[in-house]
C-alpha cells in the first residue's frame, strides 16, 4: 500500500490514472450505461438483408392481390439500394411466390417512368438515433478536452520541478542529473571486492522539489529481480523551494515480503531526538557524511548506499539542517 501511495504522488502517474479513471467512468458508465443508443423507427434500409427479402416478399405476394403500384413504389424505394439485392434474394429462392408476382412487380417498380400520382418515398429519419449519436459526439470532444488540459496540468507540473526554467538557466534538476554523470562510480575490483551486478547513480539537487527516483535491478540474464530508489523524506522550514533535511534510500526485492528502507539524515535531523524518533517510523537512520556509506539487505540482494558527495545549504534555519546536494551510489549484489 505505501508503494501504490508513493507511485501515485508523482504528478505524471496520478494524472494518468485519473485520466483512465475518467474515461472508465464517462464511456463505460455514462456512455453504455446511463445514456445507450437506443435506435427507434430504424428505416428498411438500415434492416438485415434477410429481413429485407422478407419485406419486399411480402409486397410482392400485396401487389399480386391488390394491384396497388403506389404503394409497391413506395416500398421498393423504401428500401433504397438494398433493392435490387432483396429482389435478387427473392428471385433466387422464391417459395411459394410465382415467378408471375415477382415479374408483376420488378414491372411495376423498375420499369419505365414513375407511377402516376405516385410520391418518391423517402426513407423515414431516425431522430432518435441522430440525436444519440450528438450525445456520444459531446461525450467524445469533452474527452479529448479532458485529455488535454490533464496533459497540461501534468507537463506544467513537470516543467516546474524538472525541466527549465525559461531563462536559459539549468533547474535544479538538471543541474543534479549532470552532477550524476559526472560522478565516479566506484572501482569494487580495485577494492578486491566482487563486481556489483548493477551500479546506479542518484543525484539531489536543492530546488528539486518533486525529486524521486527508482532504478528498475536486473539480472544479467535480464529477469527482473526488484527496484531500488532514493526521494526525499523529510523537509524542514517554510516557503520554496522545500528544503529537504533527510532523504531516504529503499530497496524492493521480489522475493522478499517488504521493502526494506533507510533514513538518510542532515546533522541537525540526527541530533534532533523529535525529527529522528518520527523518522525512525520511515525506516533506520543514518547520518550523511561525505564518503559514508550504508547497507541495505533483503532475501536475495544486497544494496550498499555510498555517499559520494554531499553539501548544505544556507540560511536562516539551523545550520547543517538541510541538504544543498546529495549524490548517492547504488552498488547492487545478488546474494
Amino acid at each position: 500500500m505505501d508503494k501504490i501511495r508513493e507511485q501515485l504522488s508523482k504528478p505524471l502517474v496520478a494524472g494518468a490514472v485519473g485520466f483512465l479513471i475518467g474515461l472508465i467512468i464517462g464511456l463505460f458508465v455514462f456512455g453504455w450505461g446511463l445514456t445507450p443508443i437506443e435506435w427507434e423507427n430504424a428505416s428498411p434500409q438500415q434492416l438485415h438483408p434477410d429481413y429485407q427479402a422478407l419485406m419486399l416478399r411480402s409486397a410482392i405476394d400485396a401487389y399480386a392481390v391488390n394491384r396497388d403500384p403506389i404503394q409497391a413504389k413506395q416500398v421498393w424505394d423504401g428500401l433504397g439500394e438494398a433493392a435490387s439485392t432483396a429482389l435478387a434474394a427473392v428471385k433466387s429462392k422464391p417459395g411459394v411466390t410465382s415467378p408471375e408476382a415477382i415479374a408483376a412487380f420488378e414491372a411495376a417498380t423498375t420499369v419505365g417512368a414513375p407511377v402516376a400520382g405516385a410520391e418518391p418515398t423517402k426513407a423515414p429519419t431516425d431522430s432518435t438515433a441522430a440525436k444519440s449519436s450528438s450525445l456520444m459526439t459531446i461525450i467524445l470532444i469533452l474527452c479529448v478536452v479532458t485529455l488535454l488540459l490533464g496533459l497540461a496540468v501534468v507537463l506544467f507540473f513537470v516543467l516546474r520541478g524538472r525541466g527549465t526554467t525559461g531563462t536559459g538557466e539549468l533547474t535544479a534538476a538538471q543541474k543534479a542529473n549532470q552532477a550524476a554523470r559526472d560522478a565516479e562510480p566506484t572501482d569494487y575490483t580495485a577494492l578486491g571486492e566482487e563486481s556489483p551486478m548493477a551500479q546506479f547513480m542518484s543525484s539531489y539537487q536543492l530546488g528539486d522539489d518533486l525529486f524521486d527516483e527508482s532504478f528498475s535491478i536486473d539480472s544479467p540474464a535480464g529477469e527482473f529481480l526488484g527496484e531500488c530508489g532514493v526521494s526525499i523524506s523529510e523537509t524542514i522550514g517554510v516557503g520554496e523551494p522545500k528544503k529537504a533535511t533527510a532523504l531516504e534510500v529503499w530497496v524492493f526485492d521480489k522475493n522478499d515480503i517488504q521493502t526494506v528502507t533507510k533514513v538518510i539524515m542532515s546533522a541537525h535531523a540526527f541530533a534532533d531526538a523529535g525529527i529522528r524518533q518520527r523518522l525512525e517510523a520511515k525506516g533506520e537512520p543514518f547520518l550523511a557524511e561525505k564518503g559514508g556509506q550504508t547497507v541495505l539487505e533483503t532475501a536475495t540482494l544486497r544494496l550498499v548506499a555510498h555517499i559520494v558527495d554531499m553539501g548544505y545549504g544556507e540560511g536562516a534555519l539551523p545550520e547543517g539542517s538541510f541538504f544543498d546536494k546529495l549524490i548517492l551510489e547504488l552498488a547492487i549484489w545478488q546474494k
